[in-house]
């Protein structure tokens, strides 16, 4: 009774347990339905085979010559019937794997999101570097949170990087991605809404149990459900069991192991993408030269999630190919805005024969200018991480009276600090580049955020009349120029120079051509004359463009002595003068005012535009795309970007008073178009506003501009700053 019983428990189980094992075949390999229904008739067969093979496992029989002989002839007889069934399979497989089509496309977006642990960012970028190295255009957009590391699998601790890849010229992140990669509970939940309804998403099954579940605040285990997505647009995958099984044999312990899922992902997009996964091994090698094991394991890891994409087709029609459209010679890199920044002020020295020194204090986002920077000592580049904002600052202006080109590196609260050094630099007329990475205020607001709220802080937020050039760069790679220009304005007009960037354009980046260092343009340093000597007073000056001269200390017969009290402007000594002090304060606003800085340029309709769209720094790439997709649906429009808001171009107020609509869009509640209204008379714009802490919404600024362009009101000549704001 014993043993039958354990034959009944073997006969009731044993099918169950292979059926489950099938059907885990039956889904993974990627075959037709008339293969489909072989195979379950196969499955049958095999599971009544199996009750037989218990039965008589247990109830033993005399062997029976007969019954071999017979078996024998039949398994004999069937061997061809099994061979037709084999190759029928393959053929069915290996056919559904031609099939599988591969589509060009214009452009694609894909986001990766996971905890701030996962990799995402490095994902994101190896996926983006990869893109820009076969001459794809691109626009990154990292997204991550404030938390130094938030609780795992908490909503508020999802890290995102979304990447907009393009045959052409990538102008925008895009708005909403083609493929959202969603390595838990959380990043499903809050990354969802940034994906479009058809979006192919893929998610690690194993980081949706129950826990995850309640950790991102579901309500149920059918989240899919909960949310409204189609399950046929997920590509649902085991990864942290894929990972574990593919690194069993490497000596890894488990936390390592996991920190290789994001690998295992960026090979499922890369497969998908048709990427070509050696540049990815090339790039994860350089990444961890020094750790050459790290490098191997992640390289296996890739090659498997490409591998499953490939075997399973991970449950997607077609693959996809992103062919550049243009290619230009040269050699390129994905760059992002900070490093672009760095490397347009050491090619600024390079071409004025200087050595670069940069004061700072790490403060996000700008401490990857320090990080970067530090890397290049062979280049005669000097840092310095200094105790605090001030000293960053103060340490700067020193190296500036002392003959070097010289920068300060910090975000907003940073500028409130810095001001009264700053201000020193102003009234001393030395060469002094400030870079203002811009974030989310006030205060500590959002230090990992993006906003352009400091640009009247850089304008007027210091005591007294204190005049500076102001510089705002349009994208990542336009930050290397924005630099070159900032310290060229600086070393040959003797005056502090602010670089305004933000932390869009800062983190985020593009593909970058290399420029040769001979194509620059020359910087010529205002440096004092020989006839000066014996003669000079440091605040002799060029009767054209009012630059005073500069005389490094150590040179013979140009001793002189600068301070933070006003000086006369004739000997150099200490004034109290009033008459002295307003001719001094007009000096230096005339020496900046006659700086000359590039024509305003109008792109789109700028003949008969119905509309001028004008904004400044780095919302160029969205102001440009929506100005586009305008024009493609027969509306006339214009775009006017400023790079150079202090100067402002001779040009602007001609350009601004040409068109009887005119909207000015910026991530402030109307700063821009304050200053324009005090430097052009009678200019009375739309403002279009948003203070959201993200770049703006493509789709949302075409709503907004339509209804300008529809709207029969004039703006509001006599209304308050607040009746002029668009939302």
């Amino acid at each position: 009774m014993r043993l039958h019983a354990q034959c009944t428990m073997s006969m009731s189980h044993e099918p169950i347990e292979y059926k489950k094992h099938c059907f885990s075949i039956y889904n993974k390999v990627y075959v037709s339905h008339g293969s489909r229904r072989w195979l379950m008739k196969l499955v049958c067969h095999q599971q009544t085979a199996n009750r037989q093979r218990i039965v008589t496992t247990h109830q033993p029989h005399p062997p029976n010559f007969s019954s071999f002989l017979f078996f024998l002839c039949l398994f004999l007889l069937s061997l061809p019937l099994v061979q037709i069934c084999y190759y029928t399979f393959r053929k069915n497989t290996r056919k559904m794997a031609e099939e599988l089509e591969v589509k060009e496309l214009e452009q694609v977006v894909v986001r990766f999101s996971g905890d701030s642990g996962d990799g995402m960012q490095l994902a994101g970028n190896i996926f983006s570097t990869v893109s820009a190295t076969v001459g794809n255009g691109i626009s990154t957009f990292p997204d991550y949170p404030a938390d130094i590391r938030a609780p795992q699998g908490s909503l508020t601790g999802v890290s995102g990087f979304q990447v907009h890849i393009g045959q052409g010229r990538v102008y925008t992140p895009g708005d909403k991605c083609d493929v959202l990669v969603a390595m838990n509970a959380a990043a499903l939940k809050t990354q969802y809404k940034y994906a479009k309804p058809q979006a192919t998403i893929i998610i690690d099954t194993d980081s949706f149990g129950p826990n995850d579940l309640r950790k991102a605040e579901f309500h149920s285990d059918d989240y899919l459900g909960e949310m409204g997505i189609d399950q046929d647009c997920v590509v649902a995958c085991p990864i942290t069991q894929m990972v574990k099984a593919c690194l069993a044999d490497s000596g890894m312990d488990n936390k390592s192991i996991l920190k290789c899922r994001n690998m295992f992902a960026l090979g499922i997009v890369c497969w998908l993408f048709n990427r070509d996964l050696a540049l990815v091994e090339n790039f994860l090698r350089d990444k961890f030269a020094k750790k050459p094991q790290i490098a191997e394991n992640n390289i296996k890891v890739v090659n498997a999630g490409y591998d499953y994409g490939h075997n399973v087709h991970a449950s997607v029609p077609a693959t996809y190919r992103i062919d550049s459209k243009t290619k230009v010679a040269g050699r390129y890199m994905d760059i992002t805005g900070n490093k672009a920044t760095a490397y347009g002020l050491i090619a600024a020295a390079e071409r004025a024969g200087l050595k670069l020194y940069l004061g700072s204090y790490p403060i996000t986002p700008a401490t990857d200018i320090l990080h970067e920077l530090a890397k290049h000592k062979s280049c005669g580049v000097i840092t310095v991480q200094c105790e605090d904002e001030i000293s960053g600052c103060a340490s700067a202006v020193g190296a500036a009276f002392a003959g070097a080109l010289a920068a300060t590196s910090t975000s907003g609260p940073g500028i409130c600090l810095k001001s009264e050094a700053i201000n020193l630099a102003v009234i001393d007329e030395l060469p002094l580049v400030i870079i203002d990475v811009q974030r989310g205020g006030p205060s500590t607001g959002l230090p990992t955020k993006s906003e352009q709220t400091d640009l009247l802080q850089v304008l007027y937020g210091r005591n007294g009349e204190s005049p500076m050039p102001v510089v705002a760069a349009t994208s990542p790679t336009d930050c290397f120029d924005a630099a070159f220009m900032a310290a060229k304005m600086a070393l040959e007009h003797l005056t502090p120079v602010v670089l305004l960037t933000d932390a869009f354009i800062a983190n985020g980046s593009s593909a970058w051509r290399l420029p040769d260092i001979n194509d620059l343009p020359e910087i010529h340093p205002h440096y004092v004359t020989k006839e000066q000597k014996y003669k000079y007073t440091p605040y002799q000056r060029d009767s054209k463009t009012q630059v005073r001269y500069w005389a490094r200390p150590g040179q013979e017969g140009y001793t002189h002595i600068l301070g933070g009290l006003e000086k006369d402007g004739e000997t150099g000594s200490i004034s109290t003068e009033p008459e002295n002090h307003d001719r001094m304060d007009r000096l230096r606003f005339e020496k900046v005012a006659k700086i000359e800085v590039p024509d305003l340029e109008v792109q789109g309709d700028k003949d008969d535009a119905d509309l001028l769209i004008v904004g400044f720094g780095s919302t160029y790439g969205h102001l440009f795309t929506a100005m586009e997709q305008m024009r493609r649906e027969g509306y006339k429009v214009a775009l006017a970007q400023f790079k150079y808001v202090n100067p402002l171009p001779r040009n602007a107020p001609k350009v601004l008073t040409s068109y009887k609509k005119v909207v000015v869009a910026e991530q402030n509640l109307g700063q821009f178009a304050a200053l324009l209204r005090i430097r052009v008379n009678g200019f009375v714009p739309y403002q279009y506003n948003q203070v959201k802490g993200q770049p703006f919404n493509v789709s949302e600024l075409v709503c907004g501009f339509k209804k300008i362009i529809k709207s029969k009101e004039e703006p509001h000549t006599g209304g308050t700053f607040e009746e002029r704001v668009v939302y």
